[in-house]
């Protein structure tokens, strides 16, 4: 199933998106400035189910292993091509977990050891103090 309007469905509704690779259940979309040196998410991307689905949750058993294989397919690339120190990977869940687009998405982001916040994970910012729950 396809949605209309939905970019990560039909990839060529966003013109600065490209399919970097794909298979028979999911691609890896990059926006084109994640290919440029030295930018916040450079060679950064996604793995995006090709069938509309709304979270990681929802997958069917073929899309998860379709998205692993993809995965280190990804990860050969963006070693060879932006050398990496280190890897966030991630899902976002429904509004309140940070997802913005309803079509599940898996975040593959290359981490410097020349950032700000190298050695920061993805826990950092749930563990400061301006996250204690009132």
């Amino acid at each position: 199933m396809h949605i209309e309007n939905c970019t990560l469905c039909n990839p060529d509704l966003e013109p600065n998106q490209q399919v970097v690779f794909s298979n028979d259940h999911c691609m890896f979309l990059q926006l084109n400035q994640a290919k440029e040196r030295g930018v916040q998410l450079e060679g950064a991307g996604l793995i995006v189910p090709r069938n509309h689905r709304e979270t990681v949750f929802d997958l069917t058993r073929e899309e998860w292993e379709a998205t692993y294989e993809l995965l280190h397919k990804v990860k050969e690339h963006i070693d060879q091509h932006h050398h990496p120190q280190g890897y966030n990977i991630g899902w976002n869940c429904g509004g309140v977990g940070g997802q913005h687009i309803f079509h599940a998405h898996m975040h593959i982001l290359p981490r410097y050891e020349n950032e700000p916040l190298s050695g920061k994970g993805i826990r950092y910012m749930f563990k400061g103090d301006g996250n204690k729950r009132i």
